[in-house]
């Protein structure tokens, strides 16, 4: 929740916009020399209005009552996402794989990505988002288990740091896929997947 009142996007553009500018001055940029950057500072603005919007916005409703789900696992695979880095404000992106056996009701298949995606716009750490979208299986779908796997590049360690690249794998589970047969049979399917190149 944000910590002041809400204000709306056509509010906050052209503040957001305003402190871009100052920054770009401040970096040595000239936005009024430049015609390359003269629109930046707006540009900017819509984009970071775009990828916080998770923050405002109300969380998705994806639950079909239905009390023959089953208990069989359902995996969706390869979700593409992208989110920002907490610490630098830099973007993570790379693929998801999100599994979750049916409690009291089952959840629309195209509605996984949209769960992801709303927890997805807003700085994060890779590990939160994870978090994020297990807990929202846990508890607004109330899945008797859910497990989430984060593959993604971070551009935070490739253009800072160590400048290293390379694929960091994050994992949060609950209920029934914290651990046992539900478990293994979510990282088979998904090692099988990759090994047919389905990955």
């Amino acid at each position: 929740m944000l910590p002041f009142p809400v204000m709306s996007d056509a509010d906050r553009r052209p503040q957001i916009a305003a402190h871009v500018r100052a920054i770009l001055d401040l970096a040595g940029v000239d936005t009024a020399a430049d015609p390359e950057v003269a629109g930046t500072p707006e540009r900017v603005a819509d984009l970071v209005l775009e990828l916080t919007a998770g923050l405002a916005e109300p969380e998705p409703v994806a639950v079909l009552p239905d009390t023959a789900s089953g208990n069989g696992l359902v995996i969706v695979r390869d979700l593409a996402f992208h989110s920002l880095c907490a610490h630098h404000l830099l973007p993570f992106f790379g693929t998801a794989h999100i599994g979750y056996v049916p409690g009291a009701g089952v959840i629309g298949i195209g509605a996984v990505g949209r769960i992801l995606d709303h927890f997805a716009r807003r700085p994060q750490l890779q590990e939160r988002l994870g978090e994020r979208v297990a807990d929202y299986l846990d508890r607004q779908a109330g899945a008797a288990g859910a497990i989430v796997v984060l593959e993604a590049r971070q551009m935070c360690m490739e253009m800072r740091g160590g400048r290293k690249s390379g694929r960091v794998e994050s994992t949060a589970s609950r209920g029934v896929l914290v651990d046992g047969e539900l478990r293994r049979e979510f990282f088979d399917r998904i090692r099988t997947a990759r090994a047919a190149g389905e990955l």
